[in-house]
C-alpha cells in the first residue's frame, strides 16, 4: 500500500514524475532498439500517455487520432494532439518540435498530410519497418498505398516489452489507484442494504472514486446481485438487490493513467449466509489466494492459472499499467506459451465460483512480484460472513479471531 498523500509536498519525496516520465520512455526507446521496427505509430491514447506524459479525453469507445505519437529509433516521440495549445503551454519536457497539431484520419487525405509532416521531420518512410500498436483496416490500407515499400509489423508486442516491468513511480502510481478504488468499494459498501438498486451502490463508488481524482473508471464497473452473480453478469443493472442475496463489486479507479482494479463479493442484509454460499465463496478466496501465493519470481503465468483452476472463467487475470488490461495474461492458453514472472511485473487476479440458484462470488487482488512472498497491495477486507478458513497470505481478514 503506498505511504503517501495525493499531493505533492516539500516535506518527503513522493512519486517523482519527471523520473516517471523519463524511465518510462527510456524502456520504450531500449524495446525499440531491440526489435526490428525503425520507428512505431502509436494509436493507443494510453500508450501515447506512457511515452509523452500526455493525458487525453477518454472516450467510452476507440476513437485513433486523438493522441497519436510517432517514436523514431534513436530518435525522441513527436505528440500529435487536438490539444496542441494546452500541450505547448504544459508539457516542458517535450523537446521543441515534438508537439504537432492532430493527425486527422478520418479522411483517406488527412492520412497522407500526416504522413507528408511526418517524413518532414523524421525523414523517408519508405523502405522502413513501422510497428504499429492499432489500427483500423482503413487506416492499415491507407498507410500500406501510401508507403508501398515499407513493411508494417506488431508495434504493441514491441511496447509490452518495456511495460511490462513497472518502475518504482509506476507502482507508487497503481498503489494510489488503488487507494482510490478502495475508498469507493467502501463507498458502496455504505449504501448496500436490502431494497437499494444495482446502480444506487455503483453510483456511490463512482462518485467517491471521482471526488479523489479519478480520471476515470477501469471499465463500466460491475456490480452484481442475486441471480446475475451466477452465471455471471458483467454490468450494472436497475435490480433491487434483496436481503439475502450476494452481490459482487467490481471497480476500479484512474490515478495519472494507472489503474485499481478491486473485487469483493457481500451478503447484502444483516442476515447469515447459507452453507451454500459460504463454500461458493471459500472456493473463490481459496483460488485467489492460491494463486497469489504462486506469482513468485521464476513461475510461469501458467503455474499461476493452474493454481487456481478450476475456479476461473475464461481469464483469471491481467497485467495493468497505463492499460488496465495488459502483459501478463492468465488464461488456459498461458501454458502454451507461458511467461516466466520477474520482479515488478504487475497484476490483477481474479478467479470466480458460482452455482446458479446459489449464486456466484469474484474476488480480486492486485500484486506485485518481488523476489520472495508477492507484495498484495490490495489491503480492502473480505465479507467474513462467508470465511471459514483464512489464508496465510491475507492479511486484511480475521484479525480479530
Amino acid at each position: 500500500m503506498s505511504d503517501f498523500g495525493i499531493m505533492p509536498v516539500d516535506w518527503e519525496e513522493r512519486i517523482n514524475f519527471d523520473r516517471l516520465r523519463r524511465e518510462r520512455l527510456e524502456k520504450a526507446k531500449k524495446a525499440l532498439e531491440e526489435s526490428e521496427a525503425d520507428l512505431l505509430f502509436v494509436f493507443r491514447t494510453e500508450d501515447a500517455r506512457y511515452l509523452t506524459g500526455f493525458r487525453s479525453h477518454l472516450h467510452p469507445t476507440a476513437m485513433l487520432g486523438n493522441a497519436t505519437v510517432v517514436l523514431p529509433k534513436g530518435g525522441d516521440p513527436i505528440l500529435f494532439s487536438m490539444d496542441y495549445e494546452h500541450c505547448l503551454a504544459r508539457m516542458p519536457w517535450m523537446k521543441p518540435g515534438t508537439i504537432q497539431p492532430r493527425a486527422n484520419f478520418r479522411e483517406k487525405a488527412g492520412l497522407s498530410k500526416w504522413l507528408e509532416l511526418v517524413q518532414k521531420l523524421v525523414g523517408d518512410l519508405n523502405g522502413k519497418v513501422i510497428g504499429v500498436d492499432l489500427w483500423t483496416p482503413t487506416l492499415a490500407k491507407g498507410l500500406r498505398e501510401l508507403l508501398p515499400k515499407s513493411e508494417f509489423i506488431d508495434g504493441y508486442d514491441i511496447l509490452m516489452k518495456a511495460k511490462i516491468i513497472k518502475t518504482q513511480d509506476e507502482i507508487e502510481c497503481l498503489k494510489m489507484a488503488n487507494a482510490i478504488t478502495e475508498a469507493g468499494m467502501q463507498a458502496a459498501l455504505d449504501v448496500l442494504r436490502p431494497g437499494v438498486k444495482e446502480c444506487d451502490v455503483l453510483a456511490a463508488a463512482w462518485k467517491r472514486m471521482t471526488e479523489l481524482g479519478s480520471e476515470w473508471t477501469q471499465c463500466s464497473n460491475i456490480v452484481a446481485s442475486g441471480p446475475y452473480t451466477a452465471p455471471y453478469r458483467r454490468y450494472t443493472s436497475d435490480r433491487i438487490i434483496r436481503e439475502g442475496d450476494l452481490v459482487i463489486i467490481d471497480i476500479g479507479g484512474c490515478f495519472n493513467g494507472y489503474w485499481g482494479d478491486l473485487t469483493r463479493t457481500y451478503i447484502c442484509g444483516n442476515i447469515k449466509p447459507t452453507k451454500e454460499q459460504i463454500e461458493v465463496h471459500q472456493n473463490c478466496y481459496d483460488a485467489l489466494f492460491n494463486a497469489c501465493a504462486a506469482s513468485r519470481a521464476g513461475n510461469t503465468n501458467a503455474d499461476v492459472f493452474a493454481a487456481a483452476y478450476p475456479y476461473v472463467l475464461d481469464s483469471l487475470g491481467h497485467g495493468s499499467g497505463t492499460s488496465p488490461w495488459e502483459a501478463p495474461f492468465f488464461s488456459p492458453a498461458s501454458k502454451d506459451s507461458p511467461v516466466v514472472l520477474e520482479k515488478n511485473m504487475s497484476f490483477n487476479l481474479e478467479p470466480y465460483a458460482g452455482k446458479p440458484g446459489v449464486g456466484g462470488v469474484r474476488l480480486e487482488n492486485n500484486l506485485i512480484v518481488t523476489e520472495g512472498d508477492p507484495d498484495i497491495y490490495t489491503t480492502f477486507p473480505f465479507d467474513e460472513r462467508l470465511l471459514k478458513d483464512v489464508h496465510p497470505l491475507d492479511k486484511t481478514t480475521g484479525r480479530k479471531r
